[in-house]
Order: C-alpha cells, then structure tokens, then sequence
C-alpha cells in the first residue's frame, strides 16, 4: 500500500561551492526499494530520467556533480563509493560525462579499495573517483592497491601503485575496452536465456509423464530439457521446462487440458501479484520468451552456452533441443571455431576487462553486449580455422566424456584444479581425484594448445 505519495517532485538544490566531497550512501538498485520506499524511488527516478534504472543510489550523486563540473559551477568532486561503479549498470553514468561536450575527465581513481563501515564494522570494497573539466587535461592517475595488512588504527593500510594515463569509466588506463563498440558481425548471434517468471514451470520426467508427455500427441513439442547456470557448473539437474511460447491459453486448454490446469493452480496466482501487466495477462508463457533468441537458433543442431557470472569462464556446447535459463548466455553458433575462439585465454582476458565482476568484487560477469557484440574474431585462413575447430571439438567432448564417466565431476571442480595446476599448487586428496577423473593435465594441454593456435 502506498504510504506516501511525492508530489512535483524535483532534483535537490545543492549550495554554492567549489569542490563536493563525500561518501554517500551504498544501496544498490536492487535493495533501493526495500530501503527508502517505492515512492522515493519513483519520485527519484522521475527527477533524473538520465540516470539509469539500473544504476546503484550512490550514482545520483555522481551525476549531480558531474554535471555541475561539466557548467564551471563546480572546480573538482570526490566520491567514495561501492566498487561496483566499475560494472557495466553503473559506468554508464561516467561514460556519458567522459565523452560528452564538453567533457568531464577523470583526475584520479582507485577502482578496488578495502573498507571498514563505521556503523557496523563491515568489511566492503570500494572505489574512488575525482572529476575535473576535461580542458584542464584528459590524464590523471590512477592507484591501484597492491598488497593489504592489518591497520593500527580503524582501516586496513595498504600499499598503492600508480600509473598515469587517459582513465576510462571502468577505472583503468591504457586500452579503452570499455569503449568499444559493438560490431555488425556479431550482432543478434547473442542472447541471455528464458525468464520464467514461475516455477511451476519447471517439471520433471515423472510429472511430464503425468501431464501427457508421451501419451499426448504434439506435447513433446512444448516440453524441453532445460538448463541454468548450475546445470553447467555442477551438474544437470535432468528437469525439463513447459514451453508454450506459440499457443493461445485457449489452445493450451483445448490441446493439452492436464498442463493447463497445472500452470493454472502452479504459475497464474504468481503471476497475478505482478505489476506487468504482461506477466499478468500471459501467465502461461514464460516471462521473458527470447522471441530474438529463438529466431537465431532456429536450424541449429547445437549452440554455445556460458553462465553469465562465474568464477570460471568456460563455453560449451549445448544440443538445440535443450532451452537456457536467463543466466546463460546464448551464442547462436555451431561452429567449433567460434567455441575455440571464446575458450581461448585471449577472450577471457577480454571478457574480464570489459564485463566487470559482480557485487564486491566477486564473480566475473560476461555482459553480452560488453563482452562479446564488441569482441573482434580473429580473420582465420582455412587451415587456422581448421586447427583450431579441431581442438574446440576435443574440449568440448573431453570435458562432456569424463562427466558422463564420473556423475560427481563438475566442470567447477575440473577447472579449480586447473587453476591450481597452473600456479604450482599443491593438489588435496580431494582435488587429486578431480585431476584423476577429469584427466586434468590433458584439459590443460588442450587449453594451451588452443591458445596458442587462436
């Protein structure tokens, strides 16, 4: 129920001054709700249309500063703020100022600093940030934080090491990743998976059978392996998903009357409390269908799949008849050269600088349209194609034929002892089974191999 409803409302005056300071607020646009009520939010967002829904509260007062500095009101400001200013949802209000006319220049960053909260002693990651006019000069430094120890007094001290250069909106210097654009060859070949919206949608093999599958004609057709970002990692979950995406609720009805009723009782009272009019009225198609998606699979025996936000960054193939969740990634591709190109450690490298990590410094997360629309694939002769399909086919088949051998090997597992294989580590007893199993050394050999050929 609303409580309070924000008349008018307007962006916040700030006093006369010649530099800004501060430290404000760290609430995410996930939590900004809960925290200062849907109507502050609402009345927040119609008062600065240029900052996206998407960006972390802390992001309105960069965009008030910035655009003071940008009008001469303001000589310099300084934030502290989340590390999460580096992420793709939040950058977008640096990047905006950094290319604009006239243009705001970064004077000085810290991308990744610790933090002690004085309120409650949480340990966090944050940035630092100083803007000035761009005519004033494009370079500033940048200060990266290099080792870590105990403090003597409140904070951690650390040691910092910087570098002087152009400073992008991701906080770095020297190549401007960020600032790529996206290319026409790669445009429409990616797509984050289904949202469902609904988990009644979700079965498994014992209650498809009970709703018809293999006894109804035609619904084989509407229930489909389905996989998320777990599935990959760890292993498949062996559920299947109901897929109506091209019938009416009437059809539904009149066709395949057991799976109406289900959705019925199992998804539409969810779906009922959404304020999507969409969701409301569609509840028996998946929230978010990927019509996109769907159009570009269509014909393909297999496609490429990656999980959005992992530890590691692994792609594989996926056979066609199996429907991703929204947190894969889908690459509209059955060409091993293509797989080959992404696994190698050249991409990676890419995908990390451009894609950002999620929360706290965390997980890297491949952003499709940072990470791979930008991505420039290599111009290949036919017998570098040929090399380095032929290596993508042995990993991708490697990996799927020792898991199908050992039902506990995960590709999480397999991928942390290669890690520690590289760096020398000493392997547990535990990951010495991994390493048996997932025959490790060779993973490795395969990836080197297909580095070097990429």
């Amino acid at each position: 129920m609303p409580v309070l409803r924000y008349l008018n409302p307007r962006r916040a005056e700030w006093p006369e001054a010649d530099y800004v300071v501060g430290n404000p607020p760290f609430l995410g646009a996930a939590t900004m709700r809960r925290a200062l009520g849907d109507g502050y939010v609402e009345a927040l967002r119609s008062a600065w249309k240029n900052v996206p829904d998407s960006a972390d509260f802390v992001m309105f007062w960069w965009q008030h500063a910035a655009e003071l500095t940008r009008q001469g009101k303001l000589q310099r400001f300084g934030f502290i703020t989340t590390n999460s200013l580096r992420q793709a949802f939040n950058r977008r209000v640096l990047q905006q100022h950094l290319v604009a006319t006239p243009a705001l220049a970064l004077a000085f960053a810290v991308p990744d600093h610790p933090w002690v909260d004085s309120a409650d002693g949480a340990a966090v990651r944050i940035a630092m940030t100083v803007g000035r006019p761009a005519s004033e000069g494009i370079e500033g430094t940048l200060a990266a934080v290099i080792a870590e120890r105990e403090g003597n007094g409140e904070g951690v001290a650390v040691d910092l090491i910087t570098r002087h250069g152009v400073l992008y909106a991701d906080l770095t210097a020297g190549a401007n990743v960020v600032g790529a654009g996206s290319l026409l060859a790669n445009e429409s070949l990616s797509c984050p998976g289904v949202k469902l919206h609904g988990s009644g949608f979700i079965v498994t093999p014992y209650e498809a059978a009970t709703l018809g599958l293999g006894r109804v004609p035609g619904l084989e057709r509407y229930i489909r392996p389905y996989r998320n970002g777990r599935d990959l990692t760890d292993r498949p979950r062996g559920v299947l998903v109901l897929d109506l995406n091209d019938l009416t609720a009437d059809e539904v009805r009149a066709r395949f009357p057991e799976v109406y009723q289900w959705l019925l009782e199992r998804v539409k009272p969810e779906r009922n409390q959404n304020n999507r009019a969409s969701y409301r009225d569609n509840w028996w198609i998946h929230g978010e269908p990927r019509k996109e998606l769907r159009k570009a699979l269509a014909g393909l025996p297999r496609y490429i799949a990656t999980i959005e936000t992992a530890k590691h960054r692994p792609f594989v193939f996926l056979d066609a008849t199996i429907l991703p969740d929204n947190m894969l990634v889908a690459i509209a591709s059955d060409d091993a050269f293509v797989l080959g190109v992404l696994s190698s450690r050249l991409h990676v490298i890419w995908a990390l600088a451009a894609g950002g990590r999620l929360g706290f410094g965390n997980d890297p997360r491949y952003n499709k349209t940072r990470c791979f629309e930008p991505f420039p694939f290599p111009d290949a002769s036919y017998s570098q194609n040929q090399k380095v399909r032929n290596l993508a086919e042995q990993l991708d088949a490697h990996r799927k034929r020792q898991q199908e051998l050992h039902p506990n090997l995960t590709l999480t597992g397999m991928y942390n002892v290669l890690e520690k294989l590289r760096t020398g580590e000493l392997l547990t007893s535990k990951e010495k089974d991994i390493h048996e199993q997932g025959l490790v050394s060779i993973l490795r050999q395969l990836h080197d191999d297909l580095d070097a050929a990429v």
